[in-house]
């Protein structure tokens, strides 16, 4: 008696499991149809698995999951047709399984099978058929505006757009779900005027609040989530901001918006989060969406990883999808700078120079050509024309003009180089380079006089400007042989970088020259030391000098 009566009671109790976990199904499908928040949607697919495994004989399990993995992507519409096929072979009159299977052979194009479906769907409903009606109408609206109709699909489409109309207030289950979509934008609509009202009266306290409370009483978590990163943003609390932003993209993490918000805040405030904000834009890749944009940015984040690898990779997807965008070409050129393939950097700088978005910002390209021209390829006539024509560009960009008087002087062509660097001190007079690089150009050219107003101007404007003060020691140690006067400048040198092994070798000098022996060998020996570090100096010279003090 016992052994017969178990089986029953184990089969009623998974027909009682089932039906439990299909109403908990409905529910989240129903959040997810107000809210459109992805942890509904997984939640609900999980639970409709469920309940076909505790009772494979329910119908609707199976069409309601077929809409969802769709919705998902885990299926294609004909996988979804066959689930429908088999909701239909367990109950051959469930309306419900008929509409979901017109639906999808609409989507799938076969017009004549779907109307076939929605006829049966309204035959087995009765009056509760205003669904299926005016399913149908939509389908014969899509053939006449495609052209293959005729009158009576006309007539039709009229009929059963009017008698599906009339008949909703018997669709119980419309009813219900209107009621839901009602109430939820209502409080929604409720929060968010209040919420503006204390926005407009600045009580960012009383906004976060009701928002805090609009996410608690209605069902749209993943929107006041994100308002109220939005207002953190706005408030300047950066980390709170992304944490708000974190939950919405937890709730939904199909919203773009949201990723994109997270991923800009994380690339813009937390330099050091590269990892994260990376994945932020390869998530955002899914979407297909912008994808030029999200692989320029990758490149710089990659960049600043010192990827160089993903960051040519990624600057080159950019380019080869939008090829006439001139950012991408200078991008993808630095980014073949970082990788030491010139030959591929000098082909897009040229692409981005050609593109010429603005004349400026060009001159800054021809700059970096102009550059590899000269340092790595050593084709000074290329780098000449290259810094030439950034000049035309922008005859305001010094940085260019700097470089161009270094290529002459390169050359020893120190007339054309002097000449550069005076008229970069005439487009910025208060740049101490210039003053730096021209008093330089003079001294080689024995201008000492010149040299030494040069290089007064450039510690006048820039008195921690190392290099200056020791070249102007220089000129006056071994341009004017007046070492007492040199002192005071090496000393500075050192004083402002303590590492400055060049300084410390011509202090010694000056001291060597005044006849202060014991201070001479004391910086000698100290240039050697620094100089293991450094390598500015070859050491064997600076050791004769210390052994010649006491020879």
């Amino acid at each position: 008696m016992t052994e017969m009566i178990t089986p029953v009671l184990t089969s009623i109790t998974l027909q009682t499991d089932a039906k439990d976990l299909l109403e908990e199904a409905r529910i989240s499908h129903e959040n997810y149809l107000i809210k459109q928040q992805e942890s509904d949607l997984e939640n609900a697919i999980e639970l409709y698995i469920d309940a076909i495994k505790a009772d494979p004989s329910i119908s609707e399990s199976y069409y309601r999951l077929a809409s969802l993995l769709l919705i998902k992507g885990q299926i294609s519409v004909n996988g979804a047709l066959e689930q429908c096929r088999t909701a239909l072979t367990l109950e051959p009159n469930n309306t419900n399984a008929h509409i979901y299977t017109g639906y999808f052979q609409c989507l799938n194009g076969d017009m004549e099978e779907a109307e076939k479906e929605f006829q049966l769907a309204i035959s087995s409903s009765g009056r509760n058929s205003a669904r299926p009606r005016l399913f149908l109408s939509k389908l014969l609206l899509t053939k006449i505006k495609n052209k293959n109709s005729n009158v009576k699909d006309v007539v039709k489409f009229l009929y059963y757009l009017l008698s599906g109309s009339m008949m909703i207030m018997w669709d119980c289950p419309s009813i219900k779900m209107f009621c839901k979509f009602l109430a939820n934008d209502f409080s929604v609509f409720s929060y968010k005027t209040l919420v503006e009202t204390f926005q407009k009266m600045k009580l960012f306290p009383s906004v976060l609040d009701a928002y805090s409370k609009g996410l608690e009483k209605t069902s749209q978590g993943n929107l006041f989530y994100q308002k109220m990163g939005d207002l953190s943003l706005e408030c300047n609390n950066i980390e709170a901001s992304m944490e708000f932003f974190k939950k919405a993209h937890e709730m939904n993490p199909s919203d773009r918006d949201v990723l994109i918000k997270l991923a800009t805040i994380s690339q813009t405030y937390f330099p050091d989060n590269v990892d994260e904000t990376i994945d932020y834009y390869n998530t955002l890749l899914e979407f297909g969406i912008d994808l030029d944009k999200i692989y320029y940015e990758l490149g710089h984040l990659y960049l600043n990883k010192s990827d160089k690898i993903h960051a040519v990779t990624a600057f080159k997807l950019a380019q080869e999808m939008n090829p006439e965008n001139p950012y991408y070409n200078n991008s993808l050129a630095y980014a073949y700078v970082k990788a030491e393939l010139y030959d591929d950097a000098i082909e897009y700088y040229q692409l981005a120079i050609k593109l010429n978005p603005d004349e400026e910002w060009t001159s800054i390209v021809c700059h970096a050509l102009g550059s590899i021209y000269a340092e790595v390829k050593n084709n000074y006539e290329a780098a000449e024309a290259t810094f030439n024509a950034g000049i035309v560009l922008d005859p305001k960009n010094v940085d260019i003009q700097l470089s161009l008087g270094d290529l002459f002087m390169a050359q020893n062509d120190l007339d054309r180089a002097i000449k550069t660097y005076c008229d970069a001190i005439s487009v910025d007079p208060e740049n101490y380079l210039t003053y730096a690089k021209t008093g330089l150009a003079l001294w080689e050219k024995d201008y000492l006089e010149e040299a030494i107003v040069a290089f007064h101007k450039s510690v006048e404007i820039n008195p921690n400007f190392e290099i200056s003060q020791n070249n102007l020691g220089v000129v006056y140690l071994d341009g004017l042989g007046d070492p007492k006067e040199s002192v005071e400048y090496f000393k500075n040198a050192i004083e402002i970088n303590p590492n400055y092994t060049l300084a410390y070798f011509n202090l010694a000098r000056a001291y060597q020259a005044i006849g202060e022996k014991a201070l001479a060998a004391e910086y000698y020996q100290m240039t050697i030391d620094l100089n293991k570090i450094t390598e500015e100096l070859p050491e064997k010279d600076v050791q004769n000098r210390l052994h010649g003090l006491f020879e």
